[in-house]
Parts: structure tokens; sequence; C-alpha cells
């Protein structure tokens, strides 16, 4: 590996084909923008600097990426020799191996861009373009080489080229690595005499070979990777890649994805062995699970931690724990900062929010707990509120191992149910409840006999 790489990723174009108010490097590809997939995946080559080129949207892509990288603004779209040429204050005595990248291709991955370095260096060349074979190259820019000694000598563009050389197959995939010092006087030279009246990176490559330098080129195994998202089609198109890869990785690994093209799993995600994954599920950001669970289908899990023998359908959860053995689902909502402890059962219609619920408790149905300590072995109730807003804070409710809540209670916080105590159906509890102390809270019930006579069911 080289010892001084710097990235440079292009990402200031608007993409005029998505049809977005938003840049089209922030479009999403499995949960993530596209430009941070990119960045995400140099970062693995051990580069020292990471530049973003910003255009259109320049101050919303800086937001998204904060200090993940530093960033330079192209003003005016000229093409994407202009571009680089807008990092020259950045990276003008910068001595080193520039990898340039653009934003809109999340699919490259390290492998590919190990190997371009790799014939980078061991051939000292100026420049190495990161090739593929495709057999529609329709819309890329192609690798012209000498016939006899199948030396790069150029990139044709799609709009520029002869029929000749738009025959060619090995196309350019926009990504190099670019001798530092070779590559500031080669833009300088650069002219927008072309179809599109731009100044291209890959005129580079002929201006390069023209002073005797040596162009080397790596074609890379797997052409999806090449794939450029321009529009909705192919932003689609890419999702199904990379689910398709990170599936096969996962199942390679000993989990059972029932349906692969039902099946939406992020590559940040980790799963254990064992672990069965049904259709309509969807695993995004950092989340985790552990060995042997079930999950789905149709769940949606955001950055969360799962434990082992976890069974959890049909159920939306972000931002939260279930530890091991927890039984959940389905139709449950589960809200940040919420841990479900171990063998925990949560049955129908169940939201939590912002509480601990103890080792083998029981929420059974139709209940709502929020900003709660819920201790282990207690059940609640079919009904159950803790209410804990009163219009301008949040209060939160306790309560103690081995309480029984019944159904359709409502518990007003701040309060607390002490261990082993029962409420009984119907109550609503505003006072704190010692332990194994029975409370009921419910107004009295009247019985009037007689009430309905036979002149009560002539006037219906």
């Amino acid at each position: 590996m080289m010892k001084h790489i710097t990235s440079l990723i292009l990402a200031a174009g608007k993409g005029t084909r998505m049809k977005s108010k938003l840049p089209k490097v922030l479009h999403p590809v499995a949960g993530k923008a596209m430009v941070e997939r990119v960045l995400d995946t140099v970062k693995t080559l051990g580069t020292e600097r990471n530049i973003v080129i910003v255009g259109f949207g320049g101050e919303a892509v800086q937001a998204y990426l904060g200090d993940q990288a530093e960033f330079v603004t192209q003003q005016e779209q000229k093409g994407t020799g202009h571009a680089v040429k807008q990092a020259k204050p950045l990276l003008g005595s910068y001595d080193g191996t520039i990898l340039l990248l653009c934003g809109d291709t999340p699919l490259v991955t390290k492998e590919s861009l190990d190997a371009l370095l790799a014939e980078h260096e061991a051939t000292g060349a100026a420049a190495t373009v990161l090739t593929a074979h495709m057999a529609n190259p329709t819309g890329y820019g192609r690798i012209i080489r000498d016939e006899s000694t199948g030396k790069v000598l150029r990139i044709v563009e799609q709009k520029d080229g002869k029929p000749e050389e738009l025959a060619v197959q090995e196309i350019n995939t926009g990504m190099y690595a670019f001798d530092s010092q070779k590559l500031w006087p080669c833009l300088e030279q650069l002219s927008d005499d072309n179809a599109q009246g731009e100044l291209y990176i890959t005129d580079v490559v002929g201006i390069l070979v023209n002073q005797g330098n040596r162009v080397s080129a790596y074609m890379m195994d797997n052409e999806e990777e090449s794939l450029g998202v321009n529009s909705r089609v192919q932003l689609a198109e890419a999702e199904r890649i990379l689910r398709n890869r990170t599936n096969r990785y996962f199942m390679d690994q000993g989990v059972t994805i029932i349906d692969p093209n039902n099946t939406y799993i992020a590559p940040e995600v980790k799963i254990g062995a064992d672990t069965v994954i049904y259709p309509g599920t969807i695993l995004e950001g950092e989340t985790v699970i552990g060995e042997g669970c079930e999950i789905g289908p149709h769940s949606r899990f955001t950055n969360v931690i799962v434990g082992d023998e976890a069974v959890i359908h049909f159920t939306y959860a972000h931002d939260c724990e279930v530890k091991a053995g927890a039984d959940i689902g389905p139709y449950v909502h589960l809200r940040p900062n919420t841990v479900i402890g171990e063998r925990v059962h949560i049955g129908n219609f169940v939201e939590v929010k912002n509480s601990i619920v103890g080792e083998g408790t029981k929420f059974p149905h139709l209940s709502y707990i929020g900003d709660s300590d819920v201790g282990s072995g207690v059940n609640i109730g079919c009904g159950t509120i803790t209410v804990n807003y009163d219009g301008k804070i949040k209060h939160r409710t306790h309560i103690g191992d081995g309480a029984f809540v019944g159904c359709n209670s409502n518990l007003v916080a701040p309060v607390s149910v002490g261990d082993y105590s029962y409420i009984g159906a119907g109550s609503t509890i505003t006072k704190d409840v010692p332990n194994k102390a029975l409370a009921v809270g419910r107004a009295r019930q009247i019985v009037k006999e007689n009430w309905v006579t036979d002149d009560t069911f002539k006037k219906k």
C-alpha cells in the first residue's frame, strides 16, 4: 500500500435527471447517502485526507457529511477537469497519489480500489484508470489503447467518439489514481473544445501520454461496481445490486434469508449465525442482531441491538435495545432509548418509549409505556397507559419487581408502584403505591334496577 494517498471526490453535480431538490449525491442507497458510501470506502484504504468537491446544494452536502471530510466549492459547473482544478489551493504542493472518485458511484468496493492503487504503484504510472468491460457501453467514455502494445492512449467521451472508437467495450469508470505533481500542469492544458464545451478530466490521460508519461489501467472484475447514479431508475438499480451483495454475504455467514428479493439489509448491519430473516424486513444503520433470532416478517429496525434467540415480528424499532430471548410482536413500536430485558414478552399493539423493562416482564397487548422504569416479572394488563406528559414536562413512572397492573389502568406520572403490588383493573393511579399493596382508583359502581322499561323499547 502506498504511503501517501489523498482522495478527491467529485460531488458538485445537480443531477438534473433525478428531478429533485436534493443534491444528487445525497440520495440514499441502502439507507446512506451515495457520497457517504464512497467516503466510507476510501477511508478503509488509509487515506491521509479526504476532500469533497461540492457545487449544487453544497451547503446541504457539507451539513450532511460534517467533519468526515474537507470541502472545496466549484462555483460554476464547467466539467470534471474544472472541478479538480478547484482543489489545487489545497493540494498544489502535495506529493503523493490523488485518488479521484465520483460521489455518485456507491457500489465501488475496497478490493477494486486496492487493486487500482497496487497497479498504479507497481507500474510507476503518472495516472492509472479504473476500467470495466461492458457489453453495452453506451454513455460511458471509452478506453483507447495502442493496437500493438495495448498501452492506454486516451479516453474518448461518448459524444465525441468516432464509430470505431464507440465500438470499444472497455469503459472508463471515472475513477483514477494520479501522481499529484504531474496532474496539476496537465489541468492547465485542458480545452473546452468538445461536444459539451467542458473541461474533461479524461483529457489528462492523452496529455500525459503525449508528454511521454506512462498511463496504466486496471479492469475491475465486476462492472456493476462502476454504476454511476444519474436517475431514479439507476438509483433503484444501485439499491438492488447493493442489497443482493449484502444478502449474499450474510447467507454465506450462516444467516437464513427466506426471500432475498424482499429483504433489505444495509451493509453496516451485523447478524449472528442461525438467525432467520423473514420477507419484508428492513435492517438499517448500526443494527446488530444476535445468533438464533427470528426477525420479521415486515419489521423495520434502525440502530437496534438485539440479543440472541429473540423473536420479533411485525415491529418497528429504532435506537433501542432488545435483550436475549425476548418475544415481541405483532404490531409493536419500540422507540428511542428503550431497553427491553431478557425474556420479555410484548404482544400486539404496544408502544414503548424511553423506558427500561426488566427481565421476564409481560406487556400482552394494547398498552403505551413511556418514560418508565419497569422491574422484572411485571405483568401489565391490556389497555394500560403510563400518563407521562402534563402538558409541559414529561415525568417518569416506576413499577417495581413482580407488580401486577390490571387492565385499563392509567398510571399518572410521576408515580411509583411498589414491588409485588397490585393495581385493580380500571384504576387511575395518581399517588405512590407501597410494596405488596393493593391500589384501586376507580369510581364506585352504581346499579339502578328496572332502569329499562317496556316503554323504552316502544320508543326505539
